[in-house]
């Protein structure tokens, strides 16, 4: 292994391959800002440069486009509350108001460091232990993502405090019942289209998301009138104190590691991750919003490092994005798996030594920009709001080219701001959204293993693990029920 990392790093410190880190990274960041664009889009506008590269440079300037893309999509989800990618969404929860109450400098600040720590202890864990890890992602199946899904939707609601576990399993709800409309990929069957061609691919993503955060959110702005608290952005917000770098130490700590191991999963991805490092912290940490903001932050970029286990070791794109990564190695000719670590390994490794150099970049090129985008929001609310809609109705008119989505978006919306009105929280209702095919899919194909008993299920080590796990998630609202009547 020492030969092969000193191999990938010979590979990946030439000056051609530094130079396209720098550009991918350049690239992906600032496609990442725009909302409605993500990872997926940026390697694809990528693509056709690719072509001209030997294998290792495109595959390194393409690593540093997808990481990118992650690292910069923070910025629209905290200045503005359009995350535009999905593992962003969380990171809004508690940037987004950081941003309103005149913090979006240090709320930037610590994304561009959580970023940079989850990023960099996520390329060591690859380095340290890709083999291993592979092994660990043939383990889980589709029993073991039907409990690990179930296990992230019903903390949601279960850790949601008394009062607002209701409203959250109302929006976790509809969240999972808008996922259903489309055609029925097993059976292909329309579900809930009313008929309409429009509907029949199901709501996209983009659409959901704009609607209920960036167009909702500027409705808000227009009925309530409250401006925000905006200062002007110094160097002194930039940089963290001895204090809330030990605080926020752990937190980044706890979350890379949480984003690596679920990003190690072929179908977790990097969205996942965040809201379970999310939802972690706001469990058992000091529930402040900068924790908020740094732990989902570095938990999707660590994902997105680890979403590279099962793509190299094993051939397995874990998502979309990864797939991607999967066609442009298979145009090059090379075959990802086991053989290409013995017979290629400036590649495997040059792609992996490449994340130090990638992270680096990143940091570097986002901290100067930070006093400069938060300058965004000095906008008056008579120009702020007309951008947010255009951004919104833009980027979902540019993701689907359909106009019957606007008038959806706008209905989304609507419903987005009377659920806001009367204190139900939307963040279930994205979740719900974004897991709800996963957990159908993983769901039925369990079902499918299980026709002969339930009883072959419980010899998988994984899934037993989990069921105890979610036995006793289930069980928590009735021992707090249990030691409020002890008191």
């Amino acid at each position: 292994m020492l030969e092969g990392i000193i191999t990938g790093f010979s590979t990946a410190f030439t000056l051609a391959n530094v130079g396209w880190v720098l550009f991918g990274c350049l690239a992906g960041t600032l496609i990442g800002m725009l909302p409605g664009l993500g990872p997926i889009t940026a390697i694809a506008l990528m693509i056709p440069v690719s072509y001209s590269l030997d294998p290792a440079g495109g595959l390194i300037m393409m690593a540093g486009v997808y990481y990118g893309a992650v690292f910069g999509g923070s910025t629209s989800a905290i200045l503005i509350n359009a995350p535009g990618v999905a593992s962003t969404v969380a990171t809004s929860f508690d940037g987004y108001p950081m941003a309103r109450d005149g913090q979006a400098g240090r709320a930037l600040a610590i994304a561009a460091y959580a970023s940079f720590a989850g990023g960099t202890l996520g390329a060591v864990a690859l380095m340290l232990f890709a083999g291993y890890l592979a092994a660990l992602a043939l383990a889980f199946q589709s029993p073991e993502y039907t409990l690990l899904l179930l296990l992230a939707l019903s903390s949601v609601v279960v850790f949601a405090s008394s009062s607002a576990r209701l409203p959250s399993l109302v929006t976790l709800l509809i969240g999972l019942m808008l996922g259903t409309i489309g055609t029925d990929q097993l059976a292909g069957i329309p579900r809930f289209t009313f008929d309409r061609l429009d509907l029949a691919d199901g709501l996209n993503f983009v659409l959901v998301v704009m609607a209920t955060f960036a167009l909702a959110e500027a409705f808000r702005m227009v009925l309530q009138d409250d401006p925000p608290v905006l200062p002007d952005v110094s160097a002194k917000q930039l940089r963290l104190s001895l204090n809330r770098t030990r605080r926020l130490a752990p937190v980044v700590g706890r979350s890379s590691a949480i984003g690596f191991i679920t990003g190690v999963l072929p179908g977790a991805g990097a969205t996942l991750a965040s809201f379970f490092a999310y939802d972690v912290e706001k469990r058992v940490g000091d529930g402040s919003r900068e924790a908020g903001v740094a732990a989902p932050e570095s938990a999707n970029n660590a994902a997105s490092t680890g979403s590279f286990v099962p793509l190299l070791t094993l051939g397995i794109p874990g998502s979309g994005t990864t797939a991607v990564l999967l066609g442009v190695m298979l145009s090059y000719g090379l075959q990802p798996g086991p053989r290409l670590l013995s017979e290629q390994p400036e590649i495997f490794w040059g792609v992996i030594a490449s994340m130090y150099l990638g992270n680096l970049f990143l940091l570097a090129l986002n901290l100067p920009l930070i006093p400069l985008l938060a300058r965004l929001l000095r906008i008056r609310s008579t120009l702020l709001i007309p951008l947010i809609i255009g951004f919104s109705l833009i980027g979902v008119y540019l993701t689907t080219l359909n106009g019957f989505d606007l008038y959806l978006m706008l209905g989304l919306a609507l419903l987005a701001l009377a659920l806001r009105w009367f204190a139900f929280p939307l963040a279930p209702l994205l979740l719900g959204f974004i897991l709800s095919g996963l957990l159908e899919e993983n769901a039925r194909r369990t079902l499918f293993l299980a026709e002969g008993g339930f009883e072959m299920l419980l010899d998988r080590p994984a899934f037993l693990v989990l069921a105890i796990l979610l036995v006793l998630v289930w069980l928590v609202p009735l021992w707090q029920r249990f030691r409020a009547r002890q008191d």
